[in-house]
């Protein structure tokens, strides 16, 4: 796990530096209890006992709980962002731009199964009154900012039809990840991501994403799924009847989709 300094911070002297290794033995054994006990089930009075201070010592570090949950928050996210950037850097065709981003959205599924506590406080909202600082929300601002890039080289590459909104596109991209994590998570969190009921579904419903957004033009004005032809026409079977109104449906269905702004799950919150 990533150390909850900045990089860009200067190096520490050696009190500085021991106050550091304190930090991260407390955000260790938080992070601990949490995995046990669930985010919202994190005892200051357990820590203390863990790390074998007396509860007001933990004040010297943290001014406060959320200030605690602050930090392990910024941690989890530096970490998820790592680890979706060390994926990229060693994909081993960069040109395959629909493989790189299948392959970085399972990572990144992949690194929330393996770290539970840190996933429920990203994605849900297990503590009353807790709401993340914009420091410890960077990380997450950065891998939105990437996937939303990820995204437009996929169109940019014809992958994803030129007309496809590509902010509408990022909050689908993203609530199908984040909704296959929560769904393991929730519901079955003992299986591995290999093996979960939920996770083994990631790749087809990216790949049905794909096809939804790209050139054969399956879009909310033709999501029963026909294939449109250059033309414009619909190949395949005739539409059925009352095929007009069929069609309004389908727009307001696809309409609806695109006004509905991704939930807690599927893009981390801020101030």
């Amino acid at each position: 796990m990533p150390s909850s300094r900045s990089p860009a911070e200067p190096p520490l002297d050696r009190r500085g530096r021991r106050r550091q290794e304190t930090i991260e033995e407390i955000l260790d054994a938080a992070v601990a209890i949490m995995a046990a006990e669930g985010a919202g089930g994190l005892s200051l009075g357990e820590l203390a006992r863990r790390i074998g201070v007396r509860p007001p010592s933990l004040y010297v570090y943290f001014d406060s709980k959320n200030a605690l949950y602050d930090a392990i928050f910024a941690r989890g996210w530096a970490a998820a962002l790592d680890a979706v950037v060390t994926c990229e850097e060693r994909f081993p065709d960069p040109d395959d731009v629909a493989a790189k981003a299948l392959v970085t959205a399972e990572e990144f599924a992949r690194w929330a199964i393996a770290n539970p506590a840190y996933a429920q406080l990203m994605f849900w909202r297990p503590v009353p009154g807790f709401e993340p600082s914009a420091q410890a929300y960077a990380p997450a601002v950065e891998l939105m900012r990437r996937t939303t890039d990820m995204l437009g080289v996929l169109q940019s590459h014809g992958v994803l039809r030129a007309d496809v909104d590509v902010a509408e596109a990022v909050g689908a991209w993203t609530s199908l990840v984040s909704g296959v994590i929560s769904q393991q998570l929730s519901n079955a969190p003992d299986e591995s991501f290999d093996d979960g009921s939920f996770t083994r579904l990631l790749p087809r419903l990216l790949s049905m994403f794909l096809l939804y957004y790209g050139p054969q033009n399956f879009g909310p004005d033709n999501a029963l799924g026909e294939r449109r032809n250059d033309g414009g026409a619909i190949d395949g079977a005739a539409r059925p009847r009352g095929s007009d109104d069929g069609a309004k449906a389908s727009r307001s269905v696809g309409d609806g989709a695109a006004r509905r702004a991704p939930g807690a799950a599927a893009r981390p919150r801020r101030r």
